[in-house]
């Protein structure tokens, strides 16, 4: 069975973070050259196209001898600005490659469009590849469920499956947003209305599925490297020197775990005493978990705007020596506890829950929250957890830490508690 097959790179000039992103220099090329010649390479496209709104990219990707399209400005998504090209560029197949992933692997494109020309009842073919139970926490990555054909039967930012029994057998699959459509997909995909699921979610793929259209999820052999961040910026170009990149933060390096308190330790909640003083109510797994993870070398700090003599008991209980009380700054406030620590920022992690918290965020490598935290500081943090603050939300934190950095039988496993050295506290 053969197909045409038509290569789509949307490409805004528009970008909060990178402002110009497709034409930042990489290696002495605009960015979108980059992908533009990656995209010559894949097998079985007979086209490139990149579908732009902005005149400067237009006229840097016909300055190298490329293919541009001019499209509106109003489109919501990288999908909408494909089916404007659709309309004007025939082709029976689509395949829409990020502007933003000059490193995507070319022979995962080429499979994803070996599997759609294929098989006709296939409506649209994307990309995923595994993660560990980490990464599925963090509502960044978008998870898929599939079934025993490969077809997608859920996207979601949650972690999919649910490992309801804690016996760790639930394998995750992170999606990759490279999607091959059918031209009857896009014919009618301005027509379709936003389920419910998609407005939740935020995933415009779960307008396809609540529709009917059927989704073949393909194993890809990573994600790639893509520029969202100028740090991310930096990696790519270190890659395209030849040099080895830098490694991102990890649970295994953290050394000190900075807590806020109200929210985190406790549900946020407030009694007053008879006295004046604030009451509140700490969860004995909590002080467990840090408890164990001073026992297996990682330091835990406590950071709060507030300050009290409960408070202060609770953190005298559990042996937590660094503290900042009192503190509404609390970038600074983590500067100063990671430098008593004698650690660096890329070994911390800071676990809040409000916007207080979000300097504290951007100073440290990496950042937690717990469920019922805002969205959008779930959205800026690195591990959302399952369990609400003052219900666990911190020991379930120390349990991941403590697996990433391969001491799980503390936790697991009644010799390995045993043979934990120190105090016990709850």
């Amino acid at each position: 069975m053969s197909a045409d097959v038509k290569i789509v790179i949307p490409a805004r000039f528009g970008s909060s973070r990178l402002p110009g992103k497709p034409l930042l220099d990489i290696a002495g090329k605009p960015m979108i050259q980059h992908v533009y010649e990656r995209a010559l390479s894949i097998r079985g496209a007979s086209g490139v196209v990149v579908a732009t709104d902005d005149e400067r990219v237009m006229a840097a990707v016909e300055a190298f001898g490329g293919k541009a399209a001019m499209t509106s400005s109003d489109h919501e998504s990288g999908t909408d600005r494909i089916v404007e090209v659709s309309r004007h560029w025939p082709a029976d197949i689509f395949v829409n490659v990020q502007g933003d992933e000059p490193l995507f692997h070319i022979e995962d494109v080429s499979r994803l469009i070996d599997a759609i020309v294929a098989d006709e009842s296939i409506d649209v073919a994307t990309l995923y590849h595994a993660i560990d139970a980490t990464e599925a926490g963090n509502p960044n990555s978008v998870k898929v469920a599939t079934n025993a054909l490969g077809d997608a039967l859920y996207f979601s930012r949650s972690p999919i499956p649910y490992d309801r029994d804690g016996e760790n057998i639930a394998t995750y699959k992170k999606h990759i947003g490279i999607y091959a459509y059918r031209k009857r997909v896009l014919e009618h995909y301005s027509d379709l209305s936003q389920p419910m699921l998609e407005r939740s979610e935020k995933l415009e793929q779960l307008r396809l599925l609540h529709e009917g259209y059927r989704i073949r999820a393909i194993e890809a052999i990573e994600a790639p490297a893509g520029v969202d961040t100028p740090e991310c910026l930096e990696r790519v170009r270190a890659i395209f020197r030849g040099e080895k990149p830098v490694a991102g933060p990890s649970l295994a390096n953290i050394r000190l775990v900075i807590t806020d308190v109200d929210g985190v330790l406790t549900t946020g909640q407030l009694a007053y005493g008879e006295n004046g003083e604030a009451l509140k109510m700490f969860n004995a797994r909590d002080g467990l978990g840090t408890s164990i993870l001073q026992n297996c070398g990682v330091q835990v700090a406590g950071l709060s705007g507030r300050d009290s003599k409960v408070l202060r008991k609770r953190l005298d209980d559990l042996h937590i020596t660094l503290f900042q009380l009192g503190k509404k700054e609390k970038r600074q406030a983590c500067q100063v506890l990671i430098e008593a620590a004698g650690v660096s920022p890329e070994e911390t992690l800071f676990i809040g829950d409000d916007t207080l918290d979000l300097p504290a965020f951007e100073e440290c490598a990496l950042s937690a929250c717990p469920a019922d935290a805002a969205d959008y500081i779930r959205k800026a943090s690195s591990i959302v957890l399952t369990c609400k603050g003052g219900e666990g939300a911190f020991r379930e934190l120390a349990d991941i830490i403590l697996k990433a950095q391969g001491n799980e039988d503390a936790v697991a496993t009644a010799r390995g508690y045993e043979q934990l050295a120190g105090n016990k506290a709850q």
